[in-house]
């Protein structure tokens, strides 16, 4: 036997477990990811806030275009920088981050320097709701039960500011809703035999949000 006939497969901490098929992997794409998880857009508009705040109170206090214009070389630059390297980190965590749907889990793995794998078994989670956005990309969010998962053992793939109960969420995924319906049968399956999926469970009347399971 040689070394890659013991390497996991990608993105799994392990070798699957006789009976256990991978359903659906992706890597979130970076730009959904870096604004929602680094809100890029909002910093964005506040250093352009910052930045006409400070040339308008030059031309105030000057009554000089030139003052205002010169303002913008402490401003610009600094603002531009703070901005790459949160497009830099988001681009390398959604590079580094792979979403795997198992027939009995969700797999997280993901971080920079040293990546690290987080199992979620379907018989943790008991709810998934999908949320998809204007540019075509979609999140899935997790709700669990049991023990409590560390935030920072989740961190970037979670909702935001959500520290007491961390929720995991499946970010940026370029195709929401085939990651939605892997999910959604698995999840049926196993959670079958002691909650039916409804009908109502599964409408989504806005669009924008739905239960995968019960």
């Amino acid at each position: 036997m040689s070394e890659f006939d013991v390497l996991p497969p990608r993105g799994l901490p392990d070798q699957l477990p006789e009976g256990e098929e991978i359903l659906w992997q992706r890597s979130p794409e970076w730009r959904p990811f870096a604004r929602r998880v680094f809100q890029l857009y909002k910093a964005a508009l506040y250093f352009c806030i910052l930045i006409a705040w400070v040339a308008g109170a030059a031309w105030i206090d000057t009554g000089s275009a030139a003052a205002a214009i010169q303002s913008l070389v402490w401003t610009v630059p600094p603002a531009i920088g703070v901005l790459a390297i949160l497009a830099l980190l988001g681009w390398a965590y959604a590079r580094s981050t792979i979403y795997t749907v198992t027939s009995q889990r969700v797999v997280i793995l993901s971080g920079l320097a040293i990546p690290a794998s987080i199992n979620l078994p379907f018989a943790r989670i008991a709810s998934a709701g999908l949320s998809t956005h204007a540019d075509g990309s979609g999140d899935i969010e997790l709700e669990l039960t049991g023990d409590r998962v560390l935030y920072t053992m989740l961190w970037p793939n979670l909702r935001l500011f959500r520290i007491t109960r961390p929720k995991p969420v499946l970010r940026g995924l370029s195709d929401p809703q085939k990651a939605a319906e892997s999910l959604g049968d698995a999840l049926s399956r196993v959670h079958q035999p002691e909650s039916p999926t409804t009908e109502a469970d599964t409408a989504d009347p806005s669009g924008r949000q739905r239960a995968m399971t019960a």
